[in-house]
């Protein structure tokens, strides 16, 4: 059994998520329009209800990755979400093929599932996700980023 997608948190760390991640209202969370760009290989755009509209490359998406693996690594060396991994520094760099996914994948009527081609799999974009880490200017003020 995969230990992938589950993260044990004590009560206290979890009470001060839930405070972190207040509800938003309905059509905040709601997509109007969701375009994939896979074939141009650019990213995800998505026109939400409440008329705001938000865009990600896939790069950074693949370093937004919100399943319990990549959120830990995060977590434990200080990175935000979409702040990639450092590489280490080898005298003789090896060639790294651009990050796009593979498949996508609808979850019910909540989220994206990405099939990467680096084989990393396990991660749900859920609608409410997306929305906390739009990277639109008005966003990232609110977010103090």
């Amino acid at each position: 059994m995969s230990h992938e997608g589950i993260r044990i948190v004590s009560a206290e760390q979890a009470h001060q998520e839930d405070e972190e991640h207040e509800r938003m209202p309905s059509d905040a969370v709601t997509p109007q329009k969701v375009r994939v760009k896979k074939t141009e290989g650019t990213g995800v755009e998505i026109d939400w209800k409440d008329g705001h509209r938000s865009a990600w490359n896939f790069a950074w998406m693949r370093n937004a990755c919100p399943c319990a693996t990549c959120h830990d690594d995060r977590e434990k060396s200080g990175r935000l979400p979409g702040v990639a991994k450092p590489k280490e520094q080898t005298p003789l760099m090896m060639y790294e093929a651009p990050v796009k996914p593979l498949e996508v994948t609808p979850v019910g009527k909540y989220a994206l599932k990405f099939k990467w081609n680096d084989g990393h799999d396990s991660g749900i974009y859920s609608w409410e996700y997306l929305r906390r880490v739009c990277r639109c200017d008005a966003c990232m003020t609110k977010q103090k980023l």
